[in-house]
Parts: C-alpha cells; structure tokens; sequence
C-alpha cells in the first residue's frame, strides 16, 4: 500500500515529468539523430529523477537538473563506438554536437596484425586527400575532426556563419569520402 509520502512524491514526479517532457524531449530530439535514441535518453533522464526522488537526494532546480542530466546522457550516448561507414551521413542534426568521425576510422584494436600499418595507411591517404582541399575546408575538418573544436567555438573565433562552416565542412567530407573510397573499400574487403 503506498503511503501518503509516497503519494505525494509521485504525485510531484508526476508533476514535473508533464511540466517538463515537452521541452526537454524537444532538446534531446536537436542534438541526436534517432527519435528512436531520443525518447530512450528521454525515458532515461525521468528514471534518473524518480531515482533522485525515491534515494531523497534534494534537487533544489528541477529544470536546469533535467537538462543537465539530458545532456550528460546525449554525450555519452556519442562516446559510443559504432560501425562507420563513409557513405554514412553525419552522426546529428545539430552539427555542433556531431560526433567527429575520424577516430572512429582510425579506431583499429591494438592486438589486430599490423593495427599501426594499418594506421599509418589511413593516415597518410587522409593527410594526402587533406592537401588536396582548399585551405578553409581544410582548416575546419580539421579544426573539428582532429582538434575537437566545436562550431560555434569556430564561429566566434573566425568570425565566419555557422552556415558557411557547415558547408565547408561538408565539401571536404565529401572530398574525403571520394578519394578515399578504394581504400575504404580495400580495407573492408
């Protein structure tokens, strides 16, 4: 028999989870390229906070905590591995949280037979393939694949749209997957 405490917890559970859902489903739908994934981070945030109710651990911002968490999930959801593919297209619908893709590629176990042969190979067909860009394509694959740097850090430092960037860097993915398309293909073979 539930008791009037329990009752009122899941009553203010019940609460925020209808005050909340739209919105926060709406955020994690931006950042992550599945519905399917979105709603299962959705579900996963509501159980952490009923989680948090239930263990009496006091969350003084209920909004801002969801977010938090819904954020913590989202990250780690694209520290996942995952299979690679160069006709996949890119991992998000909110490009500055796109998962960069090149150390997926280069992602070889270390007990594989020849792994660092098969790095070097990748690498130098990349830095090839990369020379051959136009210097700002270049400079943002490799400012966001390879340093890590995220759009909107880009734009301000830049001073170039977000518009500009993205397509800039599609050009050169675009570039990458062609020429790199035998090796890919050899290597997959």
């Amino acid at each position: 028999m539930t008791t009037s405490s329990e009752q009122v917890q899941n009553e203010a559970i019940g609460e925020t989870i209808r005050r909340e859902r739209s919105r926060l489903s709406r955020f994690i739908q931006n950042r992550l390229p599945d519905p399917d994934v979105a709603e299962d981070i959705l579900q996963d945030v509501f159980y952490e906070l009923t989680e948090a109710y239930r263990l009496a651990k006091p969350i003084e911002r209920v909004a801002s905590w969801l977010f938090a968490v819904a954020r913590n999930k989202i990250n780690d959801w694209y520290r996942k591995p995952r299979t690679v593919s160069l006709d996949s297209p890119p991992a998000s619908a909110d490009p500055d949280e796109e998962t960069p893709v090149l150390g997926e590629w280069l992602a070889v176990s270390d007990d594989m037979p020849d792994s660092d042969l098969f790095r070097e190979t990748i690498l130098d067909a990349i830095d090839e393939a990369l020379a051959e860009l136009p210097a700002e394509q270049r400079d943002v694959f490799v400012r966001h694949e390879i340093d890590g740097q995220s759009f909107n850090d880009m734009v301000d430092e830049l001073g170039v749209s977000l518009n500009t960037l993205l397509s800039r860097k599609r050009y050169a993915v675009l570039h990458l997957r062609k020429r790199l398309r035998n090796l890919y293909d050899e290597l997959n073979a």
